[in-house]
């Protein structure tokens, strides 16, 4: 995703990766260029659809292993969470020009960070020696990190020192910004819930033996509808390999799969129906007792209060209460 403005959700288009761009640990943008690294390997490209210019290098041993990675005028910045430090080096193959810092504690919570890069000097001696002064102060080299949801939502800071708690400035993150990111939808749609719904209740009030034949119609599949709302301020380039309906798809998939703590229900949906949804019929013959009731039950995933996903398979008990066992495989960690 591209944006120009995170606060306003602005200008907001969806690119496809380049197979060699994908699964990457951590992606750093700086200086014309996107950093992709992937265990102990960094390929750098200069485009991250096509892989245009790339060049691949393995990280100096001081550069490995951090928890998130950024670039800002000219440098990299490594940042490792468990020693609470902040490494800034030239070049992450040879480790030049290297500078460590305290992680400041009102940085230390954040869930992304990156950099933004120094405005180019003007043509004016005058305003060169302004727009210096300006830099050395911090407005225009800033450093950026999204925090995890508070009581106002999540939210995004600007700050020109990650070591120093000087000129915060703190925004909210568009919705439709939030959808595109991993837990995102927990926040804008709510929570991913798994439940077995009831859809049919069947008694024998005689004190006969009763044969109990009938067509059961039952939802099953997608809810296109509700998830795809989410993409209509989305920008989809020709280009890129997925249609707004199946990007919806992979992003709820993805919800599902999370834990609690980023408002999944850590399941797996891959092998299930995700076609839209369409109502079905299903012949059921029963044997009732003499006033028994049976109770029909259908698994469904949410978001939220939205239904998304309707499970094939149909659960049959004796007693009122909803099963206890989840029809879905746990999520991959």
């Amino acid at each position: 995703m591209q944006t120009s403005d995170l606060n306003k959700g602005a200008d907001i288009s969806i690119f496809s990766l380049h197979p060699a761009c994908r699964n990457g640990d951590h992606y750093i943008a700086g200086g014309g260029n996107f950093h992709i690294i992937k265990g102990i390997s960094c390929r750098r490209v200069t485009d991250l659809s096509t892989d245009s210019n790339a060049v691949v290098y393995r990280l100096h041993p001081n550069c490995q292993g951090g928890d998130h990675y950024l670039a800002a005028h000219k440098y990299f910045y490594i940042i490792f969470r468990e020693k609470r430090t902040l490494r800034v080096t030239a070049d992450m193959k040879l480790d030049l020009d290297v500078k460590e810092y305290t992680l400041h504690p009102k940085y230390r919570d954040g869930l992304y960070y990156w950099g933004r890069q120094c405005k180019p000097p003007s043509s004016t001696i005058t305003e060169r020696i302004a727009i210096e002064f300006q830099l050395l102060a911090g407005f225009f080299c800033s450093f950026y990190l999204l925090k995890p949801a508070s009581e106002w939502g999540v939210e995004f800071c600007t700050c020109p020192d990650l070591s120093k708690d000087e000129r915060t400035a703190v925004y909210s993150v568009h919705p439709d910004v939030l959808n595109f990111l991993p837990g995102g939808l927990s926040v804008t749609k709510g929570p991913a819930t798994g439940m077995w719904e009831s859809i049919k209740t069947i008694t024998n009030d005689s004190s006969a033996l009763v044969t109990w034949q009938k067509k059961i119609t039952k939802k099953v599949g997608y809810n296109k509808e509700k998830m795809t709302q989410m993409t209509h301020n989305w920008k989809i380039a020709a280009s890129a390999s997925v249609e707004s309906g199946e990007l919806a798809k992979l992003i709820a998939k993805l919800q599902f799969s999370l834990s609690a703590e980023y408002g999944g229900s850590h399941v797996s949906a891959e092998n299930k129906s995700w076609n839209e949804a369409t109502e079905e019929e299903e012949q059921l013959t029963l044997e009732l007792k003499p006033k028994e009731s049976l109770y029909l039950w259908q698994y469904k995933l949410g978001l939220g209060h939205d239904s998304v996903l309707f499970c094939r398979d149909l659960k049959i008990t004796s007693e009122p209460n909803p099963p206890n066992e989840v029809p879905l495989p746990p999520a991959q960690t």
